[in-house]
């Protein structure tokens, strides 16, 4: 069995880079998560509403939309907690819009959730978190409501251009392939 999770955390490249080195993330994609284009198209069955943002579009910050990282992974070998605490170690919880120095709401941090149940989960985490810091949070925590992938280009972006930039240091990707490693 498997869980998917959508975690936005600055430049979705050096976070999806991050996430995957994580021993239990079977998939990641990058991509665009809960925001709203006026370019809406109907397609699928019975005409249903999709919308699907560029690059561009998001890039202008006027569509609410974060760049997001849909992470796949199998809770058996890593559970949510474990994977929300290590989302935590590669964000700023509480920089409002702004990662490293990329700034603009579509770089805001959230947790996208798909199964409710994994909201108390996420939640505890977030309160754990929080005790930490003097400030508050500025993580969202909400269901997905919208995810459209970013285009080819921009998936995998660190594994084809190693020398590209990245908001995160390489000693939290080491960190990341250690985390969840049994002894």
């Amino acid at each position: 069995m498997t869980k998917t999770i959508f975690l936005a955390g600055g430049c979705f490249w050096g976070t999806q880079h991050y996430l995957k080195q994580i021993n239990g993330v079977l998939e990641t994609q990058t991509g665009f998560a809960n925001g709203n284009t006026a370019d809406k198209q109907r397609s699928g069955p019975g005409g249903i509403v999709v919308d699907k943002p560029t690059y561009e579009q998001v890039y202008t910050d006027r569509t609410g939309y974060a760049e997001t990282v849909r992470v796949v992974y199998d809770p058996d070998v890593l559970p949510l907690r474990k994977l929300v605490e290590l989302y935590f170690l590669c964000i700023e919880p509480t920089s409002l819009n702004r990662q490293g120095e990329d700034e603009g709401t579509r770089y805001r941090t959230g947790i996208y959730y798909i199964d409710p149940e994994d909201y108390g989960t996420i939640d505890d985490v977030y309160r754990e978190v929080q005790h930490g810091y003097s400030s508050p949070l500025t993580v969202e925590v909400e269901p997905l409501e919208t995810f459209t992938p970013a285009t080819e280009y921009h998936q995998d972006y660190l594994d084809k251009h190693p020398d590209g930039y990245c908001h995160l240091p390489e000693a939290l990707f080491e960190m990341a392939r250690k985390a969840n490693k049994k002894s």
